[in-house]
């Protein structure tokens, strides 16, 4: 095996790490409304969002994948050091968070990580597919707001048809329509996230002329984003499902399919056009607009407005941590 071939199949190896922490990261976003409303306990649910986050494998194309491997920054300056950065930038911010129990998004600290570690090779602007990243900047702002609209929208319709049902009928029946809505919401979840770390891993075989003169996905990187996806998810982020299911707003069964409903449609709405969007933004304004449907009084905003925070400084902290981890690899690099 020579040198190359074995720092890029680490590079797969670091890559597919990613995939793992984000599910394992991103769990309380799958499974936090039906752990919070008591539909399941937390080991039910993680194997229940798990199974779906896989089975998304077999449900969405590769738009999302594509966006990411050829429309952040321009593919032909990625090399082996660009894409450790961007992992490495990824991956701490999201420990971090995650210690923090902060829902952030990891799709955006993935293209923090991306952005960063290419300006730290080139030092210039140019190489940042700009139509790209002003559609993903876009997403970042309608994708809670979306989530919030249809989760309010949603949630007053269903205030509405069931104002005269007894709330133990009510509970029971939407108890199992929330089974259903938890599956829709974790098969856009997996369809969303994974790709993005197929996109890096393919970009980075491209680069590298292991793909040939096409730049697709092969069909081993999409099975195992998926299951590493899938494997974090089942061991589940329990510091950030306490902040989703309790802290923002209390959801009966109802309310939480509501919210899943909602934030699975926006993710349907934007794999399709392959829009890496945040699944932990939608879900929250999903959460959020539910909520806000018993009164503004029933949102915890003080939690909200620790999320956004967190949320506006993920890009450019895991940007930042990126460049960092570039420059540092490189010195390394330089000394050996």
């Amino acid at each position: 095996m020579t040198l190359q071939l074995f720092l890029i199949a680490t590079l797969v190896i670091l890559a597919l790490g990613f995939d793992f922490i984000n599910g394992f990261h991103d769990a309380a976003n799958s499974v936090a409304t039906i752990v919070g409303t008591r539909v399941l306990s937390p080991k039910q649910a993680v194997i229940w969002a798990a199974f779906f986050n896989f089975a998304a494998a077999f449900v969405f194309g590769l738009h999302v994948a594509a966006t990411v491997g050829k429309g952040i920054v321009d593919p032909h300056i990625v090399d082996m050091w660009v894409v450790f950065g961007a992992l490495m930038g990824a991956i701490i911010w999201d420990l971090v968070t995650w210690y923090w129990g902060l829902p952030t998004s990891s799709s955006h600290a993935l293209i923090g990580g991306l952005v960063g570690a290419a300006l730290a090779k080139t030092q210039t602007f140019s190489v940042l597919v700009w139509g790209g990243i002003i559609k993903v900047t876009i997403f970042i702002l309608i994708s809670p707001l979306v989530g919030m609209i249809l989760g309010f929208v949603l949630g007053a319709l269903v205030n509405i048809l069931f104002a005269r049902s007894k709330p133990m009928r009510m509970d029971k029946y939407f108890r199992r329509l929330q089974l259903f809505s938890a599956a829709l919401y974790s098969l856009g979840h997996g369809g969303n996230d994974a790709q993005k770390t197929m996109g890096i891993i393919a970009m980075l075989l491209f680069t590298s002329g292991y793909l040939g003169p096409v730049f697709h996905v092969p069909f081993w990187v999409i099975f195992f984003c998926y299951l590493s996806m899938a494997m974090g998810t089942m061991l589940g982020g329990w510091r950030i499902i306490k902040t989703m299911s309790v802290r923002i707003t209390e959801l009966k069964p109802s309310g939480g399919f509501c919210a899943e409903t909602s934030a699975a449609l926006s993710l349907f709405g934007a794999t399709a056009l392959g829009v890496p969007v945040s699944t932990t933004h939608t879900i929250t304004g999903a959460i959020m607009g539910v909520g806000a449907t018993h009164g503004l009084g029933a949102v915890h905003w003080s939690v909200a407005s620790r999320i956004i925070w967190a949320w506006v400084i993920t890009i450019p902290a895991s940007a930042l941590i990126a460049a960092l981890t570039y420059g540092l690899a490189r010195f390394v690099a330089y000394l050996a």
